[in-house]
């Protein structure tokens, strides 16, 4: 089933007089469940498409369908409460607030939605992430690898139905980033969450089951659309 659909997507900057395509005309679907790696080279637009596809940031043209309806005829309230409860983001960097323990940390989202957590979800959580003997540590007292787990975990509270993850193994050494990679394969699958991840290294990507590559904002190829 499909999930998110982006129909002739372009992001253009305005540089003096010139124009800039950071996104050049993209289409495409994502399938619900699916594990969807985007790729390319430095500029060639993949956390562009990633911050559109997820609301992040507007398109100068073109269109992004989630569920059969279009993100950007929301207002900002309205995607910024879809985000919260339907999106989870794991970045390239941690972004845990220093102050909180790692639970504290994962509660956040719930939080903000003043929702009752669901504790058995939460513990479900805790277990896959292997996470459980630092629950109550400060950021601060835990390794790189640590706190990329804790942030995925908080990602995921709100059990969102699409995790976009923008380069999460950039800033572990090559042991800490497998372990987060088959940590983020395993739970989405597990989870039935769709998995939109952007990288540079082909290695990360060719654990997904489709590679969408982009050059120069354009999709060079799509493993997922048969020539």
């Amino acid at each position: 089933m499909e999930i998110l659909k982006a129909t002739n997507l372009s992001k253009i900057y305005q540089t003096g007089e010139s124009a800039v395509y950071a996104l050049n005309d993209v289409t495409l679907s994502l399938q619900e469940g699916s594990f969807v790696a985007i790729t390319g080279p430095s500029g060639s637009g993949k956390s562009t498409l990633l911050h559109l596809l997820s609301g992040l940031d507007k398109p100068t043209h073109g269109s992004v369908h989630y569920r059969d309806k279009e993100l950007y005829k929301y207002n900002d309230n309205q995607l910024s409460v879809l985000r919260r409860r339907r999106f989870g983001f794991v970045f390239q960097s941690y972004n845990l607030v220093k102050e909180l323990t790692g639970w504290e940390n994962m509660l956040l989202p719930i939080m903000l939605d003043s929702k009752k957590p669901d504790e058995a979800y939460l513990n479900r959580l805790v277990e896959m992430l292997g996470i459980g003997d630092r629950l109550s540590h400060l950021p601060g007292a835990m390794s790189g690898g640590q706190q990329q787990r804790f942030s995925i975990a908080r990602a995921l509270a709100n059990k969102p139905a699409i995790l976009f993850a923008d380069e999460p193994t950039g800033n572990l050494d090559g042991k800490a980033g497998r372990e987060v990679l088959t940590l983020l394969r395993t739970v989405s699958r597990e989870l039935g969450i769709t998995l939109v991840l952007v990288t540079h290294d082909m290695t990360v990507a060719e654990q997904a089951d489709r590679i969408i590559r982009l050059r120069d904002g354009q999709i060079e190829h799509d493993s997922g659309v048969t020539p």
